[in-house]
């Protein structure tokens, strides 16, 4: 699947929303955001900062970021932008600016702006030891690309598989309106999602959602799509009830196991027997190379060259040797709707 500027958009906005961070600025090209306390601590690295806040309980000053989701056209939008600024400048060389002769002697200091007093300019420690004090500070704000490959995109998709490894959500009655005196009964499913990656000098992975209800062990495939179906929410609704669970956690796992090997058992294993073949030609190979090396070499040698042949034989079994690689990616407790009126 091809993961496109819109995606990345859509994911970093979701992120950005789930955070709670503010929003000062937003276009297609990028978004300028101050990131709430929950995203500073996450994504700035300043962990010395955040014990100083927690130790004194002084007020915490956020960062503000601007992310870039696609350099190109922001630089393109600048363009236009910077072109009229400078023509509204002063002596911007639009019609009619006026000269600079009259206005100051260049490298002397101006007079204060009408109605306001000089002293009031030179009532600060800058002013009072150096006879000048800037008159507009501007902030600058840091700017980070998050397109495909970038640290700050990488950084984010970390925090998001760190939090989201496991979830717990119930499902919102449908439709949210509507009113019963009747309690919703509600089973509760574990979801696991699984990455099945079938290696050897070639890769192929797959994604296995499995779910089984802890109730009476019913198991589901495809289970993630089942849920994309469900409005959830972190929060038990009101007037529900959810079923006791019969199974424990550990049985379910186990029974998830069991169901996914006994499903990539069923497969057409012939890719690992030509892997097999393949990793027995090289093993040959490179033997035969080898133990040519060692009937030649000189006797101080011959240890250096038996480590290199071994290195390369650990190499060729990486490379070639046929396995199955199973992961979790995440899993989550569901209560669903089972459609039952409870019998309270």
């Amino acid at each position: 699947m091809t993961i496109s500027k819109r995606n990345i958009h859509t994911f970093v906005m979701r992120f950005l929303e789930a955070y709670d961070c503010t929003v000062l600025e937003k276009t297609p090209a990028y978004v300028t955001v101050k990131l709430s306390p929950e995203a500073d601590k996450e994504m700035t690295g300043r962990p010395y900062y955040w014990s100083f806040v927690e130790r004194t309980g002084a007020a915490p000053e956020t960062m503000t970021y601007k992310l870039i989701f696609d350099p190109e056209q922001m630089k393109a939008e600048a363009k236009p932008k910077a072109a009229a600024a400078v023509k509204a400048a002063p002596g911007g060389g639009g019609a009619g600016a006026p000269s600079l002769a009259g206005s100051a002697v260049q490298g002397q200091p101006q007079a204060p702006a009408a109605g306001q007093p000089a002293a009031q300019q030179d009532d600060s420690i800058l002013g009072r030891y150096f006879g000048f004090v800037p008159t507009t500070v501007t902030a600058r704000v840091p700017q980070d690309e998050v397109t495909l490959g970038s640290r700050r995109l990488e950084q984010i998709f970390g925090i998001v598989r760190g939090k989201g490894r496991f979830v717990h959500l119930f499902e919102e009655p449908f439709p949210t309106g509507a009113v019963t005196n009747q309690a919703l009964v509600y089973d509760t499913w574990l979801c696991v999602n699984y990455k099945v990656e079938l290696a050897c000098d070639r890769k192929r992975s797959e994604i296995h959602s499995l779910a089984i209800q802890l109730n009476n062990g019913e198991i589901r495939e495809h289970f993630h799509k089942h849920l994309l179906t469900k409005s959830l929410s972190p929060k038990l609704p009101a007037n529900s009830h959810i079923l006791p669970d019969t199974i424990s956690l550990s049985k379910a796992i186990n029974a998830l196991e069991m169901t996914l090997e006994r499903k990539i058992s069923v497969y057409d294993h012939s890719w690992a027997d030509e892997a097999n073949e393949q990793h027995r030609s090289e093993i040959n190979r490179v033997e035969a190379y080898y133990n040519g090396l060692l009937l030649s070499a000189e006797p101080d040698k011959r240890d250096e060259i038996e480590t290199q042949c071994r290195n390369r034989l650990q190499e060729i079994d990486w490379q070639y040797k046929p396995r199955i690689v199973v992961s979790v990616i995440n899993c989550g407790l569901f209560h669903l709707n089972s459609g039952r009126a409870s019998r309270n």
